[in-house]
């Protein structure tokens, strides 16, 4: 059976960046700078209240109720700063 995706811990890097571990041992830094358009996400491009995410229902979430999909985040991991688990 195939295991959904989730975000395991996560801390704050910089401006928009975010470090993340998944269930599954991958980790590395998504930046979502470019990613907070829309009513939901403008509180977002406060850096102050963007650091205050919390992990929610298995991925990022922020008071006013904005999140990304786990699937999302980890599709948008930067490739040169990403490690796969090993088996």
């Amino acid at each position: 059976m195939r295991e959904f995706v989730h975000v395991s811990k996560a801390r704050h890097i910089d401006s928009y960046r975010i470090w993340l571990q998944f269930n599954d041992g991958t980790e590395g830094e998504v930046d979502l700078e470019n990613e907070l358009y829309g009513k939901v996400f403008e509180p977002l491009r406060s850096v102050e209240y963007f650091e205050s995410f919390e992990i929610v229902g298995h991925t990022l979430s922020w008071r006013n109720g904005a999140d990304f999909s786990p699937e999302f985040l980890k599709e948008n991991l930067d490739s040169n700063k990403t490690r796969m688990a090993t088996a």
